[in-house]
C-alpha cells in the first residue's frame, strides 16, 4: 500500500500539484493524437520531455523498478534478471574497468548507472535534464552506497557541459530517442569522448518493416510518441547514418530484439500472466488505474493523474502492437568508436 501511495503523491514530480492537470493538457497537445506537429515537438523538446518525466516517473518506478528500459530475455529468466544482464552487456561491449570515467546520457533515476558501476567498478556520471529524476536518483545512490563514485549532472544532452575528450566511455539506454536531432546529439557525445574510446547505445527505432504510408503503422508510431515523450521515432538507418556523420567508426550494430527467445514486449502484453511482474499484467494495470482514480478523488493524487495513467496505458498497448508487427524496436544496438586521430572531426 505504501508503494501505491508513493506513486499517487509523486505524480507530477517537481510540478506544483495544482498545475499537474494543466501540464497534462500542454503535454498532450504536442502530439499528433491531439493535433500536435512534429516541428513543435522538436523545437520544444526540452519542455515536452521534462513534462513527460515529471508526470510519468512515479508510474515507471512503481511498475518497472529503477531501470526504465526493455531487454532481450531468455526462457525461465525473470524481467529483472534480463534487465541487469542487458546493462552488463553494455559494460562488456565498452570494456569498462575500475576507475574509468563514464558518462550515462539520459540516465533516468539511475538504475542502470548504479548497476553498471557496481558491475564494472567504473565511476559513472549520469546526465539528465529532469530535476525530479536527479533528486530521486541522488537519494537512491545514497541508499545503494554508490554515491562516492556515481553522481548526476543536470544538463541537456544537446549541449553537454564538459570539455572535449573528457570521458573514457559513454553509453545511452533508450534515452537519445528523446533528442530532436540525432546527429546533433551524437556530435556532442563524440566531442566529450576521448579519442580511441567508444559510445554504445540502445535506440528506439522504426524498423525496415515500417511503412510510412500505412495508416495503422502511422497510428502505432504516433501513440508510441505520445506515450513515451518522443519528438519522433527515427528509423534504424537514420540513427546509423547520424552516428557515421558525427564521426564515429561503427564497430557493430544490430537489432537485439531479433535475438530474444522471449518477446521483448511480453511484460506489457495484457494476455500474459506473471506473478513476478504482476503490476504490468492486465489485472495489475486495472488495479493501478482504479487506485489512481480513488487517490485522485480523495485528493491524495493531483488532478490529472488519471490522464497520465491513461496515456501510459496507451503507450504500453502501442508498444505491444509495434513489437508484434515488428515495425518497432526499443533495442537497436550500436557501438561506435571515436578515431584516435580527430583531425576530421565533423563536430569541430
Amino acid at each position: 500500500m505504501s508503494g501505491a501511495l508513493d506513486l499517487a503523491t509523486s505524480v507530477g514530480g517537481k510540478i506544483e500539484k495544482k498545475e499537474v492537470l494543466s501540464a497534462v493538457d500542454q503535454y498532450e497537445k504536442y502530439h499528433v493524437s491531439f493535433g500536435g506537429r512534429e516541428e513543435d515537438r522538436k523545437s520544444n523538446y526540452a519542455d515536452m520531455v521534462n513534462k513527460y518525466y515529471d508526470l510519468s516517473t512515479s508510474f515507471y518506478e512503481f511498475g518497472w523498478g529503477e531501470s526504465f528500459h526493455f531487454a532481450p530475455r531468455w526462457k525461465k529468466e525473470s524481467l529483472q534478471e534480463s534487465i541487469k544482464r542487458h546493462e552488463h552487456f553494455l559494460a562488456l561491449q565498452l570494456r569498462l574497468e575500475p576507475g574509468m570515467k563514464v558518462l550515462d546520457v539520459g540516465c533516468g533515476i539511475g538504475g542502470p548507472l548504479r548497476e553498471i558501476a557496481r558491475f564494472s567498478l567504473a565511476s559513472v556520471t549520469g546526465l539528465n535534464n529532469n530535476e525530479y529524476q536527479i533528486t530521486r536518483g541522488t537519494t537512491l545512490n545514497h541508499i545503494a552506497g554508490v554515491d562516492k563514485f556515481c553522481n548526476f549532472v543536470k544538463a541537456d544532452f544537446m549541449n553537454i557541459p564538459f570539455p572535449d575528450n573528457s570521458f573514457d566511455a559513454i553509453y545511452a539506454i533508450e534515452a537519445t530517442c528523446h533528442a530532436p536531432d540525432a546527429l546533433g546529439c551524437y556530435k556532442e557525445i563524440y566531442r566529450v569522448l576521448k579519442p580511441g574510446q567508444c559510445f554504445a547505445a540502445y535506440e528506439w527505432c522504426m524498423t525496415d518493416s515500417y511503412d510510412p504510408s500505412n495508416a495503422e503503422h502511422q497510428k502505432i508510431k504516433a501513440e508510441i510518441e505520445l506515450g513515451n515523450g518522443l519528438p519522433d521515432v527515427r528509423s534504424t538507418e537514420q540513427c546509423l547514418e547520424a552516428l557515421k556523420q558525427a564521426g564515429f567508426e561503427v564497430v557493430r550494430e544490430m537489432d537485439l530484439t531479433r535475438n530474444s527467445p522471449v518477446p521483448w514486449y511480453l511484460p506489457l502484453d495484457t494476455s500474459h500472466i506473471s506473478l513476478s511482474s504482476f503490476r504490468l499484467t492486465a489485472l495489475g494495470r486495472f488495479l493501478t488505474k482504479n487506485m489512481v482514480r480513488v487517490f485522485e478523488y480523495l485528493g491524495l493524487a493531483p488532478e490529472g493523474s488519471q490522464r497520465v495513467s491513461a496515456f501510459l496505458e496507451k503507450a504500453a498497448d502501442s508498444l505491444v502492437a509495434g513489437g508484434r508487427k515488428e515495425i518497432f524496436t526499443p533495442m537497436y544496438f550500436f557501438l561506435g568508436r571515436k578515431p584516435l586521430s580527430s583531425d576530421d572531426n565533423p563536430s569541430a
